[in-house]
């Protein structure tokens, strides 16, 4: 059995093999030595989430700490996709940077997650939303960091960005279709304009019109990465920044403690 406290043990080690296989990524030559690092380290990681999972005898998917697990896991697993398919060599080492500061959190307020499942996340589809979910912020979250690293060059390439914001929408896609299956069965409608569904909604379309605006106007590069880093902000607000507006307090049913 293993506890938040434990969270150390597995972080460590993880984020060794991630930030070896980061540095190594920086030079040409050691793509097999960084794949196998960066998924040792994802090995790492990801059996302390499994044994967190049978610890707490439901997913840990309940609180924002919780959450942040599954963001620091999926942060590596995007940026090695990102770095094999595009080549992109700085991107493990920020994904590896931004999972740290994650864990990091995670670590200094363990009080924050021993929490139970209330009965309305007591759902079948309750897990697959929600790491679907986390899967879509950090791919969106990679494309974010790729088009800020684009609006600093003068020769910009948005190839990377547009398949990983397409990617992304899908798997946002996804998750609320599934999430509006768990509102239906938690509280008998599939969509109610909660905060937190009036955001995501808002996220979606943000993220929809990024993808018909490139199709539309190709050669509207610099407008179209402002619009990327926009759509990441409405993101971060479905994500955590409902918990501190007044219009969810007491009202939404999706506001992490």
């Amino acid at each position: 059995m293993v506890s938040w406290n434990d969270l150390w043990l597995f972080a460590l080690p993880a984020l060794a093999c991630w930030t070896i296989a980061a540095l190594l990524s920086l030079r040409s030559g050691r793509q097999a030595i960084v794949y196998l690092l960066t998924v040792c380290g994802l090995l790492i990681f990801g059996s302390y989430i499994a044994l967190m999972w049978h610890s707490l005898e439901r997913p840990p998917l309940r609180t924002m700490g919780e959450t942040r697990l599954w963001y620091s896991f999926f942060l590596p697993l995007v940026g090695l996709i990102t770095y094999g398919r595009w080549r992109y060599r700085w991107v493990l080492l920020f994904s590896t940077l931004l999972s740290a500061v994650f864990i990091c959190i995670n670590i200094m307020k363990p009080e924050i997650h021993s929490k139970e499942m209330m009965p309305a996340l007591q759902s079948p589809w309750f897990a697959p939303h929600v790491i679907i979910y986390m899967f879509a912020y950090a791919t969106t979250g990679a494309a974010m960091l790729l088009s800020l690293w684009q609006l600093s060059r003068r020769d910009k390439d948005l190839a990377g960005i547009d398949n990983l914001t397409r990617v992304g929408l899908a798997f946002l896609t996804i998750g609320m279709l599934f999430g509006a299956l768990w509102a239906k069965e938690a509280w008998g409608t599939y969509w109610s304009w909660d905060p937190k569904e009036t955001w995501a909604a808002a996220t979606w379309l943000c993220y929809l019109i990024y993808v018909h605006w490139r199709r539309c106007r190709p050669a509207s590069l610099r407008p179209a990465l402002l619009w990327q880093i926009l759509c990441f902000i409405c993101l971060q607000m479905c994500w955590w920044g409902i918990n501190y507006l007044p219009s969810a307090q007491g009202l939404s049913a999706h506001t992490y403690q």
